[in-house]
């Protein structure tokens, strides 16, 4: 392994690893010494989670949690991104569209919540749609300004070739946006992370959010509570890394390219 790699996985692996063992260590003895018999430690949420494992729950709920979250963040990247290329190219479309967009944009996605449930009911139906309302509204926005930002150059170069507005969109607008574009479905994909959690203490019986809640209401099992939590951000952390990944990919491709 050369230096410069060597650097690299120290950065990358050992340094995390040394910071989360740091912290690891600050959590026992701050429950240790502050005498608490609420929050757990380390080993005990570890012992948790081999419970819920052994019980046949853990894996049941993690599946279920991301079940619902790509099923509403896809369906909103198979309706976002279209409405937003087209907005980012069509200048008159934006203008009248993008009002409605940034009026619906900042409701909370938990404010549509009674309203899912009186229409679909308890169950997934509506955890789906508020993760699809969390994911809807950024991939719109994201995807009209990364068609937005594509250099006038790229669009020149295409016309000059000859090549048809059709042909421009998805020879050249596309692939030229494409880097920014996973970069706003990396960002959306935490938003609906977070939005399953909420959506999941509320509407629903199983998954990672409603384990924290029900863990809390069944006899105060705070360590199941914590259990979920750390479940819930290593499940978030992997996401985000896969995000990163394909983010690197394209951006490589299109700089090849360009």
């Amino acid at each position: 392994m050369t230096g410069p790699a060597r650097r690299d996985w120290f950065d990358s692996v050992v340094t995390p690893a040394l910071i989360g063992a740091a912290l690891l260590l600050l959590w026992h003895l701050g429950v240790v010494y502050t005498g608490t018999n609420v929050f757990p430690r380390p080993f005990d949420v570890l012992a948790a989670t081999g419970d819920l494992y052994t019980q046949g729950k853990l894996v049941p709920y993690i599946l279920d949690s991301v079940g619902r979250v790509l099923a509403g963040y896809m369906l909103a990247i198979l309706l976002g991104t279209p409405l937003g290329l087209l907005m980012g190219s069509r200048r008159d479309l934006a203008t009248a569209v993008n009002p409605v967009i940034q009026i619906l944009r900042p409701i909370s996605p938990l404010a549509w919540l009674p309203v899912a449930v009186v229409l679909l009911g308890i169950g997934n139906a509506p955890a789906i749609l508020l993760i699809f309302l969390a994911s809807f509204f950024p991939i719109v926005v994201s995807s009209m300004n990364a068609v937005m930002n594509v250099r006038e150059v790229h669009l020149r170069v295409g016309r000059n070739f000859g090549l048809s507005p059709r042909e421009v969109l998805m020879r050249v607008l596309i692939p030229a946006a494409t880097p920014q574009l996973v970069i706003g479905f990396r960002i959306t994909l935490g938003i609906a992370w977070l939005v399953v959690v909420a959506a999941e203490m509320l509407a629903v019986d199983s998954g990672l959010g409603y384990l924290v809640i029900d863990s809390r209401n069944a006899g105060k099992r705070y360590d199941l509570v914590v259990a979920a939590m750390v479940c819930i951000g290593l499940i978030g952390l992997l996401l985000d890394l896969v995000m990163r990944w394909l983010e690197r990919t394209t951006a490589g491709r299109w700089s090849q390219t360009s």
